[in-house]
């Protein structure tokens, strides 16, 4: 066999673990909690045995609102079957953007805020590097984060972005034998 094929193959389980500049897949989530705009707080915690995908974004961010668009549309189809999206934004004033970014999207979801600080702690990425938003992490019934994609993963490029998360949600929520059919 082709030794870069070889190389590439015993490289792949230590690669698949990761995606794009984000940490370590594949883990349990550690409760996490949204500051919301009225002082009460959100948190992973309440959604156990939910599927649950966490995007974290800004209010401003073009791509963030398209994620947020998607989501909506996610929330809607598979609310009913256990899925639970939340949103936090990492904007600078957020009770000044998040009440505004709600009225103008009207997301049937939880949308607060948080640090981004406490987002990078959260995803376990390196806090020497800029990452571009929106974060998204996907975490299973069983509270363990199954992917995790910055804003600059293919994973989220603007043409595969609706596709890919309808394809995790529908695996996460169906189950794998599901979303294969």
């Amino acid at each position: 066999m082709n030794r870069r094929i070889v190389s590439a193959l015993l490289l792949f389980p230590l690669f698949s673990t990761f995606s794009w500049g984000a940490g370590p897949t594949e883990r349990k989530a550690q409760d996490f909690k949204i500051n919301m705009v009225d002082g009460s707080k959100v948190s992973l915690g309440q959604y156990q045995g939910k599927v649950v995908v966490l995007a974290m974004i800004m209010t401003t961010c073009p791509h963030c609102q398209a994620a947020t668009r998607i989501l909506a549309t996610l929330q809607k189809e598979f609310g009913p079957k256990g899925l639970q999206v939340l949103e936090a934004a990492l904007d600078q004033k957020p009770a000044e953007s998040v009440p505004v970014f709600i009225k103008n999207f009207n997301p049937p979801f939880p949308v607060g805020y948080t640090t981004v600080a406490e987002s990078i702690a959260f995803m376990q990425l390196s806090s020497k590097k800029r990452y571009y938003v929106p974060y998204v992490t996907f975490i299973d019934r069983d509270g363990m984060i199954r992917g995790q994609y910055v804003g600059d993963d293919p994973f989220n490029a603007e043409k595969a972005q609706a596709a890919n998360y309808r394809a995790m949600v529908a695996k996460l929520v169906n189950g794998k034998e599901a979303a294969r059919k």
